[in-house]
């Protein structure tokens, strides 16, 4: 736990940045970030080594709010760096953002999840002779959230996690729940279950995990849209944080950031190995290293093992995705895309994702997504 304190610490530097909606920044120029040029005339930053070369202008993105605190970090690091240029990144959901990207307006949406293949499909009307694809971009652990004074360290295993989020455990001194905290001091007091009111790559994922892990627990299709019945709804990973936050005996379920920001504690997940491990970035990253590339071409997709019981691998993970056309991205925010997404799959960009309490992308899959991006058309 004390790693999620010392994560607790810088996130909590994010809320200076974080703005509900769109986050728009005005880079200006100033005596300590003077830009430079390159032998090949790129323009630099004294302070970074982000290249602006072809970038102007403004650049639309949505989607994922799951990235939200390392896009707002990301883009405040680049517009400091590229004078002139404007980025809003609108911070929705995962459908939200590939029904934007989808509809021409925006250069590029993130999302928790691959495209679907009618969603690949469907972007083929956008990006002229080519399609959408996906490059994984942010790695994290999904938190489970409590709030339940008195109750510092609390244990779940999948199984347990299921029937907490299917309404089938209700009170918070549930036998199945005592079990696995032994030493905890669990109040007579019903749980209140949060999840996401819209389409959501985290609610997804979380899917992905349960089924994998307790299926005989969880009978549903791991799916964007919230399939249990029951519960309370909140909007974005923000809101059901909040609420947590908020209502004493809730539960729910939210990227780390948003619980060490808010020193929400979290819950260790009990997958079968010597202990319960902690969702931290250093432990997720034990879990994404193992992902596989199954997309083809120029789409890197990624499969994750969210059955992992490998030591100190904390297996609720999602891997963020910013999804754009291989060719045929428009003309006039092409430089841009490739500018913004050069410095975010860069060793820098990559590194305030560890800074942030998320996790970087594998350095073997990233040097795909460093050559995809340079190859976009």
């Amino acid at each position: 736990m004390k790693l999620q304190r010392k994560n607790g610490l810088r996130a909590a530097a994010l809320g200076a940045l974080a703005v509900s909606g769109a986050l728009v920044l005005t880079a200006c120029g100033s005596d300590d970030n003077t830009g430079g040029t390159t032998g090949n005339g790129e323009t630099t930053s004294a302070a970074s080594n982000i290249t602006c070369e072809g970038a102007k202008g403004k650049l639309l993105a949505s989607g994922s709010s799951a990235q939200k605190n390392a896009m707002d970090l990301w883009v405040k690091n680049y517009m400091a760096a590229c004078t002139g240029v404007e980025v809003n990144y609108k911070s929705s959901s995962s459908g939200e953002g590939i029904v934007a990207f989808n509809q021409g307006t925006v250069g590029f949406a993130g999302s928790d999840s691959a495209l679907k293949p009618e969603e690949v499909e469907e972007s083929k009307k956008i990006c002229q002779g080519g399609q959408g694809i996906n490059l994984p971009m942010v790695g994290g652990p999904i938190a489970i959230g409590y709030n339940v004074p008195g109750v510092d360290k609390l244990s779940l295993d999948a199984a347990t996690i299921a029937k907490i989020f299917d309404g089938k455990i209700k009170n918070w001194n549930d036998p199945a729940i005592a079990a696995l905290n032994k030493d905890a001091q669990l109040p007579d007091k019903a749980i209140q279950a949060f999840h996401r009111s819209e389409d959501s790559g985290t609610t997804q994922n979380l899917g992905k995990y349960l089924g994998a892990t307790a299926k005989a627990d969880w009978p549903y299709e791991a799916e964007k849209k919230w399939p249990a019945p029951g519960g309370q709804a909140a909007s974005g990973s923000s809101g059901v944080a909040a609420q947590v936050k908020q209502n004493e005996g809730a539960i729910g379920y939210f990227e780390l950031s948003y619980a060490t920001s808010q020193s929400i504690p979290t819950v260790s997940i009990a997958t079968g190995a010597a202990a319960p491990v902690d969702a931290t970035s250093e432990n997720a990253s034990k879990a994404i290293a193992a992902a596989k590339i199954k997309g083809t071409g120029k789409d890197l997709a990624l499969e994750l093992d969210y059955a992992t019981k490998a030591e100190g691998a904390y297996p609720m993970v999602l891997v963020t995705y910013e999804v754009v056309c291989d060719t045929g991205n428009k003309a006039d925010t092409l430089d841009t895309v490739k500018s913004f997404l050069t410095y975010t799959s860069s060793d820098e960009g990559q590194k305030v994702l560890s800074e942030a309490g998320y996790a970087p992308i594998p350095a073997e899959i990233n040097a795909k997504v460093r050559e995809t991006v340079a190859g976009l058309k």
